[in-house]
């Protein structure tokens, strides 16, 4: 028969699964005994995993077996375009091969470790293959689910999520990503696995990561991540890092550690919550908080709150490390970000105490109140500027007094924090008499409350004209220095402080 009239034959991406020739699924033992053709990838040495899983399914006889072999796996390559130049080559070649066979009527069945379309290298074959031939994809157990089964562990449940990174990404963005995920499979390991080890460490999941090598093969090891000999670590191992809710932080006997994280919601807006923040408030057991910051948050089942009043900082603080001597991972929520007149310094300092010395301690920022206010109006804080609080709950108003004097004579802008509240309310009259003495009536002064929230206001006023009595505890002061402008614009007024001084 003319050739031209041959009808093409049919490509079949064979999913193998993880390595154990018993997980390969009826469709693809089906579709590699018919095949005509049995391709698989290789490296130089000739020797192939992929064929060694199908091998109980291959034809004994009228069955060609097309080798692709790599040109270069982990060595380097004087390829003009490098090690991706000499694959790219390789994988045009290598889809050639295979087009030669459909084109002459041959099915082929082209083997892929794990799932074809799972970081396998069947999807390069597919790019230049799918659009010319008849293909059918016939998906495999990942190793990802082999390694999981390997652990005995359940890997994620509820509402969790499971993220899969390669051992190759960046080791900072390896630590960002084990931070902000649940669960995490973490495969591409060989040369990479001291890097993915540090990553794990620096996240604080290493206590409860696994490494698996070989899922569901007769090799298979399965040992946590710190047991491991690095030297040993082949390309085909991969590190499980289950969730929480059913899986506690592994022990040797001795009562589990979790942690405490303290963390800044931002100042109302739930925009303002960075994706860091809300990842470790998805992964807490325990969140711990004053009430009203708490009532922003809508928590996921099985988490447990503890609201409390806003004025016993220390209690709250000692309670969470408590709760994480014992295993929990405690999230402490503060409005705004933690470190600003808020709960990260109060956590520290009893965590500096000797009974909770063991207990990990970390602290997430948060916008802070007055960069949103700041940016509402423009640029106030453009230049140097203190942050100072009208509270003198902690420290008296003559050193208030001496701080905003200071400030003055620095001809600093001042970011006013903490202005009143229901049990202080003289303390607004008493900066603005000081102001009145000291700065000029014409002196700028922005008031933001409830910035980013469902009853903002935003004033620009000035000295002569701050009224306390619309001041109150969700309000932030701004108050201007010499080179404060304030700029009345045909597309709406703009407060600013220039980078440059210039002192009037």
């Amino acid at each position: 028969m003319d050739s031209q009239h041959i009808a093409p034959g049919k490509l079949w991406a064979v999913g193998l699964g993880p390595g154990d020739s018993e997980l390969v699924t009826f469709k693809a033992a089906k579709a590699i005994a018919g095949a005509d053709v049995v391709a698989f990838h290789c490296a130089r040495h000739g020797r192939s995993v992929a064929l060694s899983v199908a091998e109980p399914y291959l034809r004994t006889e009228g069955q060609i077996h097309e080798r692709l072999m790599y040109p270069v796996t982990t060595e380097t390559t004087d390829h003009p375009a490098g090690y991706r130049g000499a694959l790219d080559d390789f994988y045009t070649e290598a889809a050639e091969v295979l087009a030669r066979h459909l084109r002459a009527g041959r099915s082929v069945a082209l083997l892929a470790e794990g799932d074809p379309l799972f970081y396998s290298s069947y999807m390069h074959m597919h790019k230049r293959l799918a659009d010319e031939f008849d293909t059918e994809i016939i998906p495999g157990v990942t190793s990802v689910s082999a390694s999981a089964m390997a652990t005995g562990v359940p890997l994620v449940e509820g509402e969790e999520t499971l993220t899969v990174l390669p051992g190759t990404m960046p080791a900072d963005e390896l630590v960002r990503r084990l931070r902000d995920s649940d669960a995490v499979a973490i495969m591409k390991l060989g040369r990479t696995f001291p890097k993915v080890l540090a990553a794990l460490e620096e996240a604080g999941v290493a206590d409860r990561a696994w490494y698996v090598e070989r899922a569901s093969t007769p090799a298979q090891q399965v040992l946590p991540v710190r047991d491991v000999d690095p030297a040993t670590v082949p390309y085909f191992s991969m590190v499980i890092v289950p969730g929480l809710l059913n899986n506690p932080i592994q022990t040797t006997g001795e009562p589990a550690m979790g942690e405490v994280t303290v963390v800044g919601l931002g100042p109302g807006a739930d925009r303002w919550t960075t994706p860091e923040v809300q990842a470790e408030l998805a992964r807490a057991t325990d969140l711990v908080g004053y009430k009203t910051y708490l009532s922003r948050l809508s928590p996921r089942p099985g988490q447990r709150l503890h609201p409390s009043d806003n004025r016993v900082e220390s209690e709250r603080a000692c309670m969470a490390l408590d709760m994480a001597k014992r295993g929990a991972r405690v999230v402490v929520v503060s409005s705004g970000d933690p470190g600003i007149f808020a709960m990260a310094a109060a956590v520290l300092e009893v965590a500096a105490e000797p009974q909770w010395s063991d207990v990990p301690v970390r602290v997430i920022p948060g916008m802070t109140a007055a960069n949103a206010v700041a940016a509402a109006v423009g640029a106030p804080l453009g230049h140097d500027y203190a942050v100072i609080s009208l509270s003198d709950r902690l420290k008296s108003w003559s050193v208030i007094e001496r701080r905003l004097h200071s400030a003055i004579d620095s001809d600093l802008v001042m970011a006013i924090y903490n202005p009143g509240s229901g049990s202080r309310t003289w303390q607004v009259g008493a900066l603005k008499d000081l102001l009145v003495q000291r700065l000029p009536a014409d002196r700028p002064i922005i008031l933001g409350r409830d910035v980013g929230g469902p009853e903002q206001e935003l004033t620009v006023t000035t000295v002569a004209e701050l009224d306390p009595d619309v001041v109150d505890m969700r309000t932030l002061l701004i108050i201007g220095s010499s080179t404060t402008a304030v700029v009345e614009r045909a597309a709406g007024r703009a407060v600013f402080t220039s980078r440059r001084y210039s002192p009037t």
